[in-house]
């Protein structure tokens, strides 16, 4: 019996500055019947409270406690493997943030580990840096593995794409906390306080959303307004529990008996 949703955000809630219709509709139905939810992002720039008023923007009533993001995850996952280390990092506010509140220290020489989220505001010599660094022993961590869009105009690269350059001068894989690790799916359903068979994941792509949570034992949703679209699904090996074309059109009586 599915008691509760982690739900991504871009593609499902909103795209890019656009509230996807009916949307907020859904969020205010879960909220009316009291169904525990978490808007579940691999967004590593934003804090909950930039999260939070993003939404409120949108027309979207949300709370702090109900965001948790892959710099969350990170610090949650570095304070488990490393209390009161060090990082390098390559990213921005949401991660300095979780970073910082976690335990750790941020420095320029000797860390435990190079951690690279979202960002623009890196240079190539942090990442020449970085290299030296993972190549002298520091770990490398991303917070998510997400591609690039491959649109122009795009100005933010995915981290896959920064995470390719070191990986290939080093020769050192990273290991990745966001979506789909079970890192990041199982310390969310945990906040939630839910069991893996009362946990629902709604996504709209495929290969993080949906396996993921498959992945997880989950029950999942796919929505089809943002990344993954219908005639793509039977490429895939696995397939979700639901499609719909949005969240607004998810039955929540039916689906949460």
């Amino acid at each position: 019996m599915a008691k509760g949703f982690l739900i991504d955000m871009d593609g499902v809630i909103y795209s890019g500055n656009d509230l996807i219709p009916g949307a907020d509709e859904f969020i205010e139905n879960l909220t009316r019947m009291k169904v525990p939810f978490l808007f579940l992002t691999n967004n590593s720039q934003r804090t909950p409270r930039d999260v939070v008023n993003k939404l409120a923007g949108l027309g979207i009533e949300a709370e702090e406690k109900n965001v948790f993001t892959s710099a969350m995850a990170t610090g949650w996952f570095l304070e488990r493997q490393k209390p009161n280390g060090t990082a390098y990092v390559l990213g921005e506010g949401g991660l300095i943030t979780s970073l910082h509140e976690h335990g750790y220290s941020l420095v320029t020489q000797d860390p435990d580990f190079v951690v690279v989220g979202e960002g623009r505001n890196f240079t190539l010599e942090m990442v020449n840096n970085a290299v030296d660094m993972i190549l002298d022993g520091a770990k490398l961590v991303a917070t998510n593995l997400d591609p690039s869009p491959k649109k122009i105009g795009w100005n933010n690269l995915g981290i896959k794409a920064v995470i390719s350059m070191l990986e290939e001068a080093t020769g050192i894989q990273a290991f990745s906390v966001g979506k789909p690790s079970p890192v990041m799916m199982r310390v969310a359903r945990k906040e939630l306080g839910l069991t893996t068979e009362e946990t629902t994941m709604i996504g709209d792509t495929m290969t993080t959303d949906i396996l993921g949570g498959i992945q997880m034992g989950y029950r999942t949703i796919l929505t089809l307004s943002g990344v993954t679209k219908k005639e793509n699904i039977g490429e895939f090996a696995y397939s979700p529990d639901l499609i719909v074309e949005t969240a607004a059109d998810v039955d929540l009586e039916k689906w949460l008996k």
